[in-house]
């Protein structure tokens, strides 16, 4: 029964302020991933001490690791990262289109991984959308167009996932899921799966969107003492199996 993981691990700096790459490692191992899904990492940035999170917290899970930078300053990157130990190809990485009319808004991106399992090839689409409603829209209809969800290779099992900025009765979530079908609502049993702020978790941000051939079998959000501390995002977890 393959796992995979969405987890906006905010730098990896914890709500006690702390930097630990290790924490963010060491909550994802005890989840027991198969296929991880990370938002908002530093590669060779000066604040976090100039690590490449990305690998290191694959290196830590024994996971091979793609990072698509939203932005870059010189050779200091940050973006969102797909780790898994299944055979994989990297298909994609790119930006999203952000709002002309708000200029000095943070870039987005998304990046897809095409992973195999158990002889099946399943399509693994991360983002991390903005924060004001008309630019995630935007992002939104772009992911669900050509570039990504109907691009000719996006053939059927996929998931998508990340951090939406976005509830379940917005804009964002109707535009995706007139193409996929939110995970939490196929699960057989409900489950906590708010997962924003992490220390008393009361927002659906981070979501789970899946395609036909992929069996949702359960979708929680682990609530305890590390993830409280670790994140200002609590990990969202799906077990699944591919139809």
């Amino acid at each position: 029964m393959p796992r995979i993981v969405t987890y906006n691990v905010h730098r990896c700096v914890g709500n006690d302020r702390q930097l630990d790459v290790g924490r963010i490692a060491d909550v994802l191992a005890q989840l027991n991933p198969d296929i991880v899904a990370l938002q908002e990492l530093d590669v060779g940035r000066r604040r976090t001490n100039y690590a490449d999170q990305a690998h290191e917290i694959a290196d830590r899970l024994k996971m091979t690791s793609h990072f698509h930078p939203a932005f870059v300053v010189e050779e200091e990157r940050y973006g969102d990262a797909i780790l898994t130990a299944y055979p994989h190809r990297l298909v994609k990485t790119g930006p999203l289109p952000g709002y002309d009319r708000m200029k000095a808004l943070e870039p987005r991106g998304a990046l897809w991984v095409e992973v195999e399992i158990d002889g099946r090839s399943v399509q693994i689409i991360n983002t991390h959308l903005g924060l004001v409603p008309r630019e995630q829209q935007i992002q939104a209809a772009h992911l669900a167009g050509p570039a990504w969800l109907d691009h000719p290779d996006c053939h059927w099992p996929a998931i998508l996932l990340g951090d939406f900025n976005a509830t379940a009765t917005s804009v964002v979530y109707r535009t995706l899921t007139a193409r996929l079908q939110p995970a939490r609502r196929l699960a057989p049993r409900r489950q906590p799966t708010s997962t924003f702020p992490s220390p008393l978790p009361v927002l659906r941000i981070d979501h789970l969107f899946v395609s036909p051939g992929v069996e949702v079998l359960d979708v929680f959000a682990p609530f305890g003492p590390l993830t409280r501390v670790a994140s200002d995002h609590l990990p969202l977890v799906m077990d699944f199996e591919v139809a």
